[in-house]
């Protein structure tokens, strides 16, 4: 069981590219908080997390509402936000401008990415694109969970063509306005993201803890592996310990410190993230709900939902819909 794959699944990972930037010399450009624009950008997502592609020239990206220092943003480089903090591209640190909050959404019938011309005078010395993934938040999304503020992916070194190329690519499209150009511009993106992620997690330190650490770990990846791998299954913790090699106090401290929550908790709302997803695309009774995500009793299904989700499942579907 691929785990990282399991959970952009689960968690209806989509994305769109938005505006094509061109610009001068010189840049001062806001994006607003997500909280603000996102619900234009993807209705219905419950995180829209902005992406940005450079492809030529470079500026100054400035947080400024996650504290995050200041970022050089350079050509074949992939930056995002994965809790929808605003910031700025600026070429002169501390430049600012208000946010143009009617340039975001869609018109009907409108074609994307839209051009975004900056140019005062003189050549088009800066182009980056900007696009925003969309995914679910509730009831649990690890990954997102996981992630900092702000994800600088650096150009890849030379001998790593797959990042360069799906770069390339990016940029024909974006330019070329043929027929699939936005479904092929936002498989693009969704590809560098999971490229990116993996990244992240090769680089992680070595005695960090987090979920994505865990997936590095073999042992608890082991068990994540096996959980994501049956979800509906009896697991014990006795059980998940054997087949990972680790004694049950060895497995129930290591996941702790590495997951931040017990093994019993992490598939306990694992389950709830699954059983969200059906009751939000099928009509199936709940008590068939319940026992796709490991529950024989749908009376003890509704406790477990409502006690992680806060609402019985009825009530969450209903609000789906």
């Amino acid at each position: 069981m691929d785990v990282l794959s399991d959970v952009l699944r689960a968690v209806r990972l989509q994305s769109a590219v938005f505006f094509d930037v061109r610009a001068g010399e010189r840049i001062v450009a806001m994006t607003p908080p997500m909280s603000i624009v996102g619900r234009a950008l993807m209705p219905a997502a419950g995180q829209v997390i902005p992406f940005h592609i450079m492809t030529k020239g470079s500026c100054w990206v400035e947080s400024v509402d996650s504290g995050d220092p200041p970022v050089r943003f350079e050509e074949g480089d992939f930056l995002f936000y994965p809790h929808g903090h605003g910031h700025v591209f600026v070429t002169e640190l501390g430049e600012r401008v208000p946010p143009d909050i009617e340039h975001y959404g869609r018109q009907d019938g409108e074609r994307l990415p839209k051009v975004v011309n900056m140019i005062e005078d003189g050549p088009a010395n800066m182009r980056f694109v900007c696009g925003y993934l969309g995914c679910d938040t509730r009831p649990f999304n690890p990954l997102l969970d996981a992630l900092p503020p702000q994800v600088l992916a650096k150009r890849p070194p030379e001998g790593n063509h797959v990042e360069v190329d799906l770069i390339a690519a990016a940029v024909e499209e974006s330019g070329a306005q043929r027929a699939g150009g936005e479904t092929i511009l936002a498989r693009l993106s969704e590809l560098l993201f999971v490229r990116v992620i993996r990244r992240v997690i090769e680089q992680l330190p070595e005695m960090s803890e987090s979920w994505l650490s865990g997936l590095r770990d073999p042992q608890i990846s082991r068990v994540l592996q096996l959980m994501h791998g049956a979800p509906a299954r009896a697991w014990t913790l006795d059980e998940l310990a054997s087949q990972s090699g680790m004694s049950r106090a060895i497995l129930a401290d290591k996941f702790t410190r590495c997951v931040g929550e017990t093994p019993m908790r992490y598939l306990a709302r694992w389950r709830m993230q699954l059983a969200a997803n059906i009751l939000s695309t099928s009509i199936l009774p709940i008590e068939v709900v319940a026992e796709k995500v490991g529950y024989m009793s749908e009376a003890a299904f509704n406790r477990a939902f409502k006690s992680i989700v806060g609402v019985p499942p009825g009530a969450w579907r209903r609000q789906k819909l």
